[in-house]
């Protein structure tokens, strides 16, 4: 009786239906039993081979092909189905170009394996109402490092000051990137502590990252993902040159100079 029944649908629909139940079959199995989502790769090629293996398997003999192109043929060749067909190769078309343009849409999301912790500076930028050139900006108090030692300490400690009152929420109190807000950010904070940051920068660069933050990252690149603040609209200028002073003193990195 069962046959009987199955004998009247026609062989292209019996095709798609096993095809659709194979599919939920899949989903139920990996999501409801498992409680594991597929990845979309693995189903796409997954559900590809079971088409293709459903296909031969229903047109495996000269009567099954016969069966399997009859709605096909009646479809193309049936004058009274004309108004179906046109219907059919409107919405085909149609749907087939929907679904390609939805996959191709590029995403505004930037990957966090590929993130750039040093993002190419401008030449110039601007900030607190004047405009500052990366290639000559240096630290206005680098220079009592040397000349006045007692007042470059006194400068450091000014540094390390406004620090704990501004950053270590993030960057933690010992400079690591393990601040009390950190594991709330994606990415978390960067750790100074790491050769791989800030000793690999000049002070111009750290003064341009701090004093716009996230929103002044360059365009060409972005999205970007970053949770730094604007610091200018916090700090004064001498403040943020005070803070990179207590960085590098913190860490016992030297920052970058330009080869002269």
């Amino acid at each position: 009786m069962m046959g009987r029944l199955l004998s009247r649908i026609p062989a292209l629909l019996r095709a798609a239906l096993v095809v659709v139940g194979i599919y939920l079959a899949a989903t139920a199995i990996f999501s409801g039993l498992l409680g594991q989502p597929i990845p979309a790769s693995l189903m796409t090629m997954y559900m590809f081979f079971v088409i293709v293996g459903v296909f031969m398997a229903f047109t495996f003999t000269e009567e099954g092909a016969r069966a399997m192109a009859a709605p096909i043929r009646a479809l193309v060749e049936n004058p009274a189905l004309r108004p179906v067909r046109n219907i059919v190769f409107l919405l085909v078309p149609l749907a087939a170009g929907a679904f390609t343009y939805t996959k191709m849409l590029p995403s505004l999301e930037a990957p966090v394996e590929l993130r750039t912790i040093h993002p190419a500076p401008p030449s110039t930028f601007k900030a607190y109402g004047k405009r500052y050139d990366l290639l000559t900006l240096e630290n206005p108090f680098r220079k009592y490092e040397k000349e006045d030692p007692e007042r470059f300490r006194a400068l450091v400690a000014e540094g390390g000051k406004i620090y704990i009152r501004n950053c270590q929420f993030c960057h933690g109190d010992k400079l690591n990137g393990r601040g009390p807000f950190a594991p709330a950010l994606n990415p978390v904070p960067l750790n100074f502590q790491d050769v791989g940051t800030i000793a690999q920068l000049q002070e111009s660069y750290l003064f341009w990252r701090i004093a716009t933050g996230g929103p002044g990252l360059p365009e060409e690149a972005a999205p970007w993902i970053s949770s730094m603040p604007v610091w200018q609209n916090f700090l004064k200028e001498d403040e943020i040159w005070k803070v990179i002073l207590f960085l590098y003193d913190y860490t016992g990195h030297r920052p970058r100079a330009w080869e002269k």
